[in-house]
């Protein structure tokens, strides 16, 4: 077996099992296996060079991802971590029979990068950690070419410690080629503490609050400071109930201060039945929203699911349907133009296609398109799942993602839209390490990500999995919004809910509070100090300030803006 166009030797490594051939780089291997896939890279595309900060005694995080399929790969991230370099040339690519096999240790996420590419063709490659307990981990996934080199991102926990096997699949015939290996074990309190860093470094700041009383600083006045709007979005979906049932609009205004409506804004809600458009619901619900202060994303434009479309759309003719789609985009964004802050723009459209099948292989750009003419300001995603949470599907993979996005943006007219990578984040179990380097790979794209629909399936362990989720993405720096999926329905949620009938939370609901009161903490009794100055680190946000001093009559309430700014001056 030969890398294309290198020398090849023969040697015995007892590192492997079985019988090895190596190449004078670089691991190969030939994988018989059935199917081909495709993936076109855009050839500019940027790096992220973002990395957490060492900490004593702890290794950085590299949340970097160069998504550009390149000539040469690049070195190693963490110089091959627990993979030394004598490990990771000069030997075949491992797969099922000829495995690298690493000692992993217990409670540690191990972080994986490897480049690759194919001998000819495209193709899938799957990476696969065999844990010490012996449980098969799917550690990442990509498209990769036969011209170029791909970077894959991703990785795996270990509940063990003891012998571990690496190893690549493919659903390609091809010789499947690996460089640059690497594998960084990360204990747990390592990994929070990369997260902890993040947020030092991209939710907070230093801020600096003067506090004047005829002219003259006041100082040691007694402050209260509390988190009203603004910085970092944590929201949830909203059902119709809402409008009927003052005990839920009061449960959720007091903590949300960005939603999406569950269904009221899609098609099937807003025309059941062809020519009969209505949008009370919508509407109330918007008016609702806008009366609390609350920021709502559009969701969503149009479902890309077949099953999801009503029966008189899924009859019409080409033309027809093409009449249709451009009639209910203009009656929706029209109508909420300027009144939301985001739009799904087309759902789901890696796992379907079905206006791509109707309409044309450029139906998703075309509809992006009318979408930013109508309605310029808000931020137009795709919203799709499976993306972070499923590595074993892959019709979202984070590179096919990308690469969707890519064709979005090249329609023509499409180059300067506001773009947004919508996560839906449905989970079962969270495969954590995965979770971030799948965002490391969509962060290299330079655009906002949004987690947008998250919650976690049912189980012992849902609270301890929400939480992990929920603390992944904040503390991720390409993260800039949350919301999750947990609107309360009389007969059960979706998949999860946060209260009970009565509005009164569940564990998963004193979970989110616990959060918010984290993500919003300021300091206990704060005071000016001898020249009228507050300093603190905080979040970012909007603060009510109250003053409190001897020589005031009363108290002085003022909002400052902490979001935008670092400094703000309150006078009396």
């Amino acid at each position: 077996m030969v890398s294309t166009g290198k020398l090849v030797f023969i040697v015995l490594i007892v590192l492997f099992e079985g019988s090895l051939v190596t190449s004078k780089k670089g691991y190969s291997s030939e994988q018989p296996t059935k199917t081909t896939g495709g993936y076109s890279p855009k050839e500019t595309s940027e790096k992220a060079d973002v990395s957490s900060t060492k900490s004593s005694g702890t290794v950085p995080y590299d949340y970097s991802a160069n998504i550009e399929c390149i000539k040469e790969p690049e070195k190693p991230l963490y110089g091959g971590g627990i993979i030394s370099a004598a490990d990771s040339s000069g030997k075949k690519c491992p797969i099922k029979g000829s495995v690298l096999k690493v000692d992993l240790k217990k409670d540690y996420h191990y972080a994986l990068s490897v480049w690759l590419k194919f001998s000819k063709g495209t193709g899938d490659i799957t990476a696969i950690i065999v844990t010490p307990d012996g449980k098969f981990n799917t550690a990442g996934a990509i498209v990769a070419k036969s011209e170029c080199w791909t970077l894959l991102k991703g990785g795996a926990t270990s509940y063990a410690e003891g012998k571990s096997d690496l190893f690549f699949e493919s659903n390609s015939t091809a010789e499947i080629m690996a460089e640059s290996i690497a594998l960084q074990g990360f204990s747990f309190e390592e990994w929070n503490a990369h997260r902890e860093e993040v947020v030092a470094k991209e939710r907070k700041k230093k801020v600096k609050i003067t506090v004047e009383s005829g002219g003259k600083p006041l100082p040691d006045a007694e402050l209260s400071v509390v988190w009203v709007a603004k910085g970092f979005p944590l929201g949830n979906a909203m059902t119709k109930e809402i409008l009927d049932m003052p005990e839920y609009e009061e449960w959720f205004t007091k903590r949300f201060k960005w939603a999406t409506m569950e269904n009221a804004m899609k098609w099937y809600s807003t025309e059941y039945n062809e020519g009969e458009e209505g949008f009370v619901v919508a509407d109330k619900m918007l008016a609702l929203a806008e009366k609390h202060n609350i920021s709502v994303r559009g969701h969503n434009v149009f479902w890309d699911d077949q099953s999801h479309q009503m029966p008189w759309v899924s009859k019409l003719s080409v033309d027809k349907l093409r009449a249709a789609v451009a009639k209910h985009l203009k009656s929706v964004v029209s109508r909420y133009a300027g009144k939301v802050i985001h739009w799904d723009v087309v759902n789901e459209n890696l796992h379907f296609s079905f206006f791509e099948e109707k309409l044309g292989k450029d139906a998703s750009g075309e509809i992006f398109k009318e979408v930013a003419k109508l309605d310029p300001k808000p931020i137009l995603f795709m919203n799709e799942f499976n993306t972070i949470e499923q590595p074993c599907d892959k019709a979202p993979l984070p590179t096919k993602y990308l690469a969707k996005l890519r064709q979005i943006q090249s329609y023509p007219g499409n180059e300067d839209l506001k773009y947004g990578i919508g996560l839906e984040s449905h989970f079962a179990k969270p495969n954590i390490p995965y979770m971030r380097g799948s965002l490391d790979t969509l962060a290299a794209a330079k655009v906002p990500i949004w987690l947008t629909e998250v919650d976690v399936t049912k189980g012992p362990k849902q609270v301890e999995f929400l939480e992990e989720v929920m603390r992944e993405g904040f503390g991720h720096p390409g993260v800039k919004g949350i919301v999750m999926w947990a609107a309360w329905h009389a007969k059960g949620c979706y998949v999860m809910c946060l209260t009970d009938n009565n509005f009164k939370n569940l564990p998963q609901g004193d979970l989110v509070d616990r959060l918010l009161d984290e993500w919003r903490k300021v300091p206990e009794k704060p005071m000016t100090d001898s020249n009228g100055v507050f300093e603190a680190e905080l979040f970012h946000g909007e603060y009510q300030v109250t003053v409190k001093h001897a020589s005031l009559k009363e108290p002085i309430v003022q909002t400052v803006d902490l979001d935008t700014k670092s400094e703000a001056a309150i006078k009396a």
